[in-house]
């Protein structure tokens, strides 16, 4: 059953891929079922417009929205928690593909088996992949199945243009992840280096429109190409999900390249 490198890494994270999707539907569940209670609440509109707007760009996104069920899921699920909870999944996954076996003695079994270094860190990227798709997949059933329990429909199509681009987040950062990972064998670094990034593009992307000098660098954000096309309301992002594609590849041939590279004899 498990005869192939990416069919034993989903096999070792099923544990945490449950608990992962236990995590976002009962978070759906929470965030949803407050709706009833705030719309048609103008308190809430008022709170947000005199909200500074640093503040508001970071935490709510910008033309933030709450007397709408697309802008209330926007700021509660897409803005902040939703990318939290992939980011810790994809991080985590991605320190641990190389790096992780490394820590726990057990690369040099894996590399006793008839495989590549390259093939590999293609099957650690490719269970990446699908974990995070199959996150994003429970995400979206959930949020059908529970929303209108509460009132709160967002057109699926939308919907299903937002989980794109929020899995996408989430592998841009795991990929940085398992290239540290693979580069240096160190899973903390690489958990930590990803973090690092996480929190500098996210906050690049929230301050550039009021920082003019970040103004040129607020593309090169992972979450500019997330969150700048707002894919809740205006769906796919061509351009987004072109350059999110693009940095996955290049990181992951910068992992294979590295680990191929480096003497793990030591």
């Amino acid at each position: 059953m498990l005869r192939d490198v990416l069919t034993k890494t989903l096999y070792d994270e099923r544990r945490a891929l449950l608990a992962f999707a236990v995590s976002l539907v009962l978070l759906e569940l929470m965030y949803l079922s407050f709706w009833p209670s705030i719309q048609g609440q103008p308190s809430i509109g008022d709170f947000l417009d005199q909200m500074p707007e640093a503040m508001r760009n970071l935490f709510a996104m910008a033309g933030a929205d709450m007397s709408t069920p697309v802008g209330y899921v926007q700021i509660e699920l897409f803005a902040f928690m939703g990318p939290i909870v992939f980011l810790l999944f994809t991080i985590t996954a991605g320190a641990a593909a190389v790096a992780g076996e490394e820590e726990r003695h057990t690369l040099d079994l894996l590399l006793t088996q008839p495989v590549s270094r390259r093939r590999v860190v293609a099957d650690k990227l490719g269970a990446m992949v699908l974990g995070t798709i199959g996150l994003g997949v429970v995400a979206g059933a959930a949020f059908l199945a529970i929303g209108p329990l509460f009132d709160v429909t967002v057109p699926a199509g939308n919907l299903l243009a937002a989980l794109v681009h929020l899995v996408l987040l989430g592998l841009v950062f795991g990929a940085v992840a398992l290239a540290v990972g693979a580069a240096t064998g160190r899973p903390g670094l690489a958990k930590g280096v990803a973090a690092v990034l996480a929190v500098v593009a996210y906050v690049v992307n929230g301050l550039a429109p009021m920082v003019s000098w970040l103004e040129p660098v607020q593309r090169f954000s992972p979450f500019y190409q997330y969150a700048a096309h707002d894919p809740l309301r205006n769906g796919l992002s061509g351009s987004g999900v072109v350059v999110a594609l693009a940095t996955v590849v290049v990181l992951g041939v910068v992992a294979a390249v590295t680990f191929e590279r480096r003497d793990v004899s030591g």
